[in-house]
């Protein structure tokens, strides 16, 4: 086992490319793809912790090799934590960015709270052992998308803090609030004691 090489425990360009920008080459991070792995891994559990965790064991025990798996979740305030854990599959299995946006303002059509929030959940497999982290940023929901950057959720979402979404920043711009970041962070932290 390579204590510099990690498996990330996804398919998802656009996360691998944010924690990128965070790790630098600190260690080597390597997607599922990269690593000669080619499933799609599920997200069958109720929670963010559980789905982050599902991920990363799931790869350890096929690998053997130290792995992280990441799952994140917009909570709203005014649909009591919806889309939450169903993020990613709000309007359907089908995974369609706009066609969750689309459903999210029309939930939110009559709501004056439009109070929000990002969470990230990592769980890393480390020598046989599981560790979680988590990063959060607060903020809120606008009345329609701004901005062509990001992914998911990012054209609607304005951190507390800035008067651009999500999708109105560059990477380095996000990753000043970014949930995601702040979790990643977390780890690098402990990696780093290691």
């Amino acid at each position: 086992m390579d204590n510099n090489i990690l498996i990330f425990a996804s398919n998802n360009r656009h996360k691998a490319e944010e924690i990128l920008a965070v790790t630098g080459d600190q260690y080597k991070i390597i997607t599922l793809k990269e690593a000669g792995i080619d499933i799609d891994i599920p997200e069958p559990y109720n929670t963010i912790e559980a789905n982050a965790s599902g991920k990363s064991k799931m790869i350890y025990q096929l690998t053997q090799q130290n792995c992280f798996g990441d799952d994140t979740g917009l909570e709203v305030e005014a649909l009591n934590g919806e889309p939450g854990v169903k993020s990613a599959r709000y309007a359907g299995d089908q995974k369609d960015f706009d066609a969750n946006i689309d459903k999210l303002l029309s939930k939110l059509d009559d709501k004056e709270n439009r109070n929000a929030q990002f969470r990230t959940v990592i769980s890393l497999m480390w020598n046989d052992k599981e560790y979680l982290f988590e990063g959060m940023v607060k903020g809120m929901i606008i009345y329609e998308r701004r901005g062509a950057n990001g992914f998911g959720y990012d054209p609607v979402f304005i951190p507390e803090g800035s008067y651009k979404t999500f999708g109105e920043m560059t990477l380095e711009e996000k990753n000043l609030f970014s949930h995601r970041k702040k979790a990643v962070d977390k780890l690098m932290e402990f990696l780093k004691q290691q």
